[in-house]
């Protein structure tokens, strides 16, 4: 077996270790990404094991570091084993393709894609033959080529990737811009069963669902081009997501005449102006839909920006839709202003096997929904009631019944107050609670730390009656808090300072995630205490901060970044701070200095999840 042999940095020729190379390379092999990449700079030695390593790596997640083209060649250039790649593209061009697109690809993401032309496809299209699963999210088409030569790359794409299962195209384009899908001429691999686009129109929809019904094979064009000489495909999609103009009872009856294997079902719209009765969403329509037993997963929405909701839905359809998918497990319903708790309860007690539920903008759910849970189904373990302005504590009371919920999110519900979380405080399994705006006060948060919950998760954003004692005592030393949070958001609390954040610092050993945007008594104190190397010792590195309207900071706070602070941050949001009263040029130099940091000045949310489309990275 070779040997390994690594010498000191002083030089001297002095033997610090000699060790197996099969034995070092299985212990690479249990290193994360961010370790191997730091042992590479110490000798050459290592540096050869460390490259031997990322040959070897099969699955690769790089959807935090945000890489450039020369460290993704650094990692991946004698890589001929890659299986599964997801990466972070903000900082890649059409050059990296040539990098990340290899032969043995079977599974691959790109992520926040804000410079990529059509090209990314064609090359898809030559290098990966081998392709099982692909998801791209563009910002749009490239303004130096045309739509329609995106278009007829993405085509040659799926022409020659005959092994596709899973297609996932986002463009972030409006349904007018040249760069969407609405007038593509898509051709779907035989084997194809689950497709998400975004966006597309709804009578383009329509044309794509009856091709793929009625001609399929291996190809469905949307232009129908060549349809006598292919085979039936609908029995093969089974997963369908869409994000369009309008959703319509015709759509809908396109769906159920077509895909009769179809067991999730997404459907998202933004009607520019309210729908006529002819282009929208009724009870008729959830009526076909009640005929898909198969179902399984069911999401229809209209989206929170839209001026209007679905108003010609009303507790008829639901009924009728739960009593015909009886084996839903997970339904999220967004914008059905005219459903009330019964419609609402009939999807609680007929769907049995139901795990995950989500409602947004029901004006008329109320406590009532969920007095009675006795009959509901045990396996609940997601309930999400978002922007509900009848919910209160009651509800979080009834819900604590739910032994093995996992998730719950009151995000938006501004009548939940203390009661109820002494109940929830007990659930053991819980690792996500939300309850952003809420009307809670430091007792609950003393009630919450002092429960059992393994919270992982935990936002307080806008509950403005939370103080800095709330924060301490939730906190203190007998809770199990200390050693579960992970991500942890304080936004918008006037209540909060530097007492809150340094005890954040101190108890949360594995936070990682941390928000603070518009707290406006929060100083450098903060910023010292959360990214000294002291408090790196038996605690994990923060990876993303926000600091977005932190008015408190002075120029004191930008050192307190640079090295030794702050070694494992990822993302950074400064936006409208005084640490930009000097410009942008020294954030450059900073990302320079730590080449996995990017730094948000426009005041995106934390990891800019929406906001990366509207503006380039530092």
């Amino acid at each position: 077996m070779g040997k390994m042999i690594v010498r000191s940095a002083a030089g001297g020729g002095e033997l610090i270790e000699t060790l197996p190379q099969g034995l070092v390379l299985e212990i690479m092999g249990r290193l994360d990404l961010e370790s191997l990449c730091s042992l590479a700079p110490v000798c050459k030695a290592l540096r050869c094991s460390v490259s031997q390593s990322f040959s070897s790596i099969s699955t690769l997640d790089l959807s935090d570091l945000s890489p450039t083209t020369w460290v993704l060649n650094r990692i991946l250039s004698n890589n001929k084993v890659l299986k599964t790649l997801i990466l972070d593209c903000r900082r890649l061009d059409d050059y990296s393709v040539e990098v990340f697109a290899k032969e043995s690809i079977q599974e691959l993401v790109l992520l926040r894609c804000s410079m990529f032309s059509s090209y990314v496809f064609t090359a898809i299209a030559e290098k990966c033959p081998k392709i099982r699963m692909f998801t791209v999210e563009m910002r749009q088409a490239n303004e130096h080529e045309s739509a329609g030569s995106c278009h007829k790359a993405i085509g040659q794409m799926l022409d020659r990737c005959l092994y596709l299962e899973s297609l996932s195209i986002k463009f972030h384009a409006d349904y007018s811009h040249s760069g969407n899908l609405s007038s593509i001429q898509l051709t779907l691999p035989k084997n194809v069963k689950a497709l998400l686009l975004q966006p597309i129109s709804d009578w383009q929809a329509k044309v794509l669902i009856q091709n793929i019904g009625v001609y399929g094979g291996s190809h469905s064009s949307l232009a129908g081009v060549g349809r006598s000489s292919f085979e039936p495909m609908f029995h093969w999609l089974q997963s369908l997501s869409l994000v369009l103009n309008n959703i319509t009872d015709e759509l809908i009856f396109n769906i159920t005449d077509n895909l009769h294997q179809l067991v999730e079902l997404c459907l998202e719209d933004n009607p520019p102006e309210e729908p006529s009765l002819m282009n929208d969403l009724t009870n008729s329509g959830l009526q076909s839909l009640g005929t898909f037993r198969n179902l399984i997963g069911l999401s229809l929405s209209r989206n929170r920006s839209s001026l209007t909701t679905f108003k010609r839905v009303n507790d008829i359809g639901i009924l009728v839709l739960a009593e015909g998918c009886k084996r839903l497990e997970s339904v999220r319903l967004g914008g059905f202003s005219k459903v009330t708790d019964a419609g609402y309860v009939s999807i609680l007690h007929s769907c049995k096997n139901l795990k995950r539920l989500q409602i947004v903008n029901a004006f008329f759910l109320s406590d009532l929904a969920f007095h009675d849970l006795a009959d509901a189904p045990n396996s609940l373990a997601e309930v999400r009631l978002i922007s509900c302005n009848l919910i209160t504590g009651e509800t979080a009371e009834s819900l604590s019944v739910c032994r093995n919920l996992q998730v719950l999110d009151f995000s938006g519900c501004k009548s939940i107050a203390d009661i109820g979380l002494n109940s929830i405080s007990r659930l053991s399994k819980l690792t996500t609670l939300d309850l952003c705006g809420a009307d809670i006060t430091d007792s609950g948060l003393s009630a919450l730390g002092g429960g059992s919950s393994p919270l992982v998760s935990l936002c307080l954003r806008g509950c403005k009656r939370i103080t800095d004692r709330g924060i301490v005592v939730m906190l203190r030393g007998d809770g199990v808090l200390g050693n579960t949070l992970l991500t942890l958001d304080l936004g918008y609390l006037p209540g909060v300072s530097d007492i809150a954040v340094v005890a954040v610092a101190k108890v949360c050993r594995q936070i990682i995630n941390l928000c603070i945007r518009n707290c406006f008594a929060v100083t450098d104190t903060s910023i010292s205490a959360l990214g000294s190397p002291e408090r790196s010792e038996g605690k994990r590195s923060l990876r993303k901060l926000d600091l977005c309207n932190c008015r408190g900071l002075s120029a004191v706070s930008f050192r307190l970044l640079r090295g030794p602070f702050f070694c494992g941050l990822r993302w950074l949001g400064v936006g409208s701070t005084k640490l930009l009263a000097e410009g942008k040029d020294r954030f450059i130099e900073l990302g320079i200095e730590k080449p996995g940091l990017s730094i948000c000045i426009s005041g995106c949310e934390i990891g800019c999840k929406d906001g990366w489309q509207c503006h380039e990275c530092i």
